[in-house]
């Protein structure tokens, strides 16, 4: 099929019944019997794949096809009930296939390390394993549906497309290494980029071992100011193309210069959304280019109630902290460290999650002891204390004045980037 392209006049974004009609359009011609559909999970809310997915499974439903449903999770831990409804109201919560990133997969096969070394500057010199969830090469599904957001993103530099396969619904080895050619190649060489290292692995991957699979991706870009969700572009395609537009649009609507380096930056994490400080950090990950050598990154977390999203990785954020990208590479590097090494992941997070020292990092916790915050290298404030001073309700997003200091607010560190301008290239 040809690609659709889809991008609102105006600033209100795309309207549910034009995006309805592009949905429709994706379809028309195809003959199906059977459909797996692979959403994001709730900590993408914000990107309207809940309400793309419910039209997808109506429009499917009343031709009779049998729809399966299996959100990309990757690590994170399984959509709840509440949080299902919510996003994904009128579909059976009982429809979800639930992946399981460390049994459920198939080996496809490997992207080679002479291409790994060419393409990260020598910096990473393995293979890295081709996997994904065995029900995306499963023949009796007629067509797999891929819809999310191309966003900013601090592993691969922009988000979705082939990521959403092989992280989404990838293996441990896929996961785990693309996280730390990420890391070790650096972020803020990356973030806000499509064409990177990482992205260039999962290309790879696509193209020699995916290309055969009738996969379609659906691709928004989306702000959400006051919580609102606006879709200024939907991207539709089979290839990569689709991709390639959608992040243009994106570097557009999601990359907020600053005039300066930020000197406090305060960042509020919906209790809904924000759980763990695996996904919490998106607060520094975000954040980083913008901030001030000395500053201060605020981060109000309400809901912040563990450090992992499994037990895991959970205890390995325990066990080593986040002390930055040296001491977290030499821990790494330490043949007796076998249950870190295991997991590059979770060392490739911690090396995001640091600052390494440039500015300051508080975590304002309610539902963690701030002792937890300070044992892995945060300093810790109660949430109580600091929302009082910086109250979510009043702040607006951008430069505000609290007790004649100026601080930045962001009210949601996942739809975002944000740079200084005096700084970046």
């Amino acid at each position: 099929m040809e690609d659709i392209q889809l991008c609102a006049e105006l600033e209100t974004g795309l309207t549910d019944a034009a995006i309805e009609e592009a949905l429709k359009e994706s379809l028309k011609g195809r003959q199906m019997k059977k459909v797996l559909i692979i959403p994001p999970d709730y900590t993408r809310y914000h990107s309207n794949a809940g309400l793309i997915t419910r039209i997808f499974y109506r429009l499917l439903e009343e031709r009779g096809v049998q729809t399966d449903i299996m959100p990309a999770l990757g690590t994170h831990a399984p959509v709840s009930r509440s949080q299902w409804e919510h996003m994904y109201a009128g579909i059976p919560y009982e429809k979800m296939i639930v992946h399981d990133w460390r049994h459920d997969v198939v080996r496809l096969g490997e992207v080679p390390a002479a291409y790994l070394e060419e393409i990260t500057e020598g910096i990473w010199k393995d293979p890295v394993s081709v996997e994904v969830n065995r029900r995306i090469m499963d023949e009796s599904y007629d067509l797999i549906i891929s819809p999310g957001q191309v966003v900013p993103h601090e592993v691969v530099g922009m988000s979705n497309h082939a990521k959403n396969l092989f992280v989404g619904t990838g293996g441990s080895d896929m996961i785990n290494k693309s996280h730390m050619v990420g890391a070790t190649y650096g972020m803020e060489r990356m973030m806000g980029r499509g064409d990177t290292p990482v992205r260039k692995l999962f290309d790879y991957g696509f193209e020699h071992f995916l290309q055969d699979r009738p996969i379609l991706f659906v691709l928004t870009v989306t702000t959400a100011p006051g919580g609102k969700i606006l879709t200024h572009g939907l991207f539709i395609g089979e290839g990569r193309q689709c991709f390639t537009d959608a992040v243009k649009l994106a570097q557009e609507k999601n990359i907020d210069f600053v005039k300066k380096g930020l000197k406090k930056c305060v960042v509020y994490l919906d209790p809904d959304e924000f759980r763990s400080t695996w996904l919490g950090n998106k607060a520094v990950y975000r954040t980083r280019m913008a901030m001030e050598d000395g500053g201060d990154l605020i981060i109000l977390a309400p809901g912040v109630e563990r450090f992992g999203e499994d037990d895991i990785v959970d205890g390995l954020i325990r066990k080593y902290g986040y002390g930055g990208r040296l001491q977290t590479l030499k821990a790494f590097e330490d043949p007796a460290n076998e249950d870190l090494r295991s997991n590059m992941g979770a060392a490739a997070h911690m090396i995001h999650g640091s600052s390494d020292g440039r500015f300051k990092i508080t975590y304002a916790v309610k539902n963690i002891t701030q002792e937890e915050i300070a044992d892995v290298g945060y300093i810790p404030a109660s949430y109580e204390e600091m929302a009082a001073r910086y109250d979510p309700e009043r702040l607006s997003y951008g430069y505000n004045m609290v007790d004649g200091e100026e601080i930045y607010y962001i009210p949601n560190p996942a739809l975002g980037l944000w740079i200084n301008q005096e700084t970046f290239a």
